[in-house]
């Protein structure tokens, strides 16, 4: 299993609000991040989460794909935000 879902499991995050999250992930990524702040993890946690993905965004899409949405949109969302 992906390591962000893992943990995102390990600490009682539903799968619904996992869908949910990537799904606004693929969407809109500065409100994902306001998301993953609204789920009650532990600082530390949520650090070493964010650590996790800046170390390696390949998490980001192999999360994206394991829960079944399309990479492609967050890619489109990422160019947005780059222009």
């Amino acid at each position: 299993m992906n390591p962000i879902l893992e943990m995102l499991n390990q600490y009682n995050i539903s799968n619904e609000q996992i869908s949910d999250l990537f799904e606004t992930l693929t969407q809109n990524p500065l409100a994902a991040m306001e998301n993953i702040g609204q789920l009650g993890l532990p600082q530390d946690q949520l650090q070493l989460l964010m650590g996790q993905v800046m170390q390696n965004p390949q998490l980001i899409k192999d999360a994206v794909e394991e829960l079944g949405l399309d990479f492609s949109k967050v890619e489109q969302a990422k160019n947005t935000l780059q222009q």
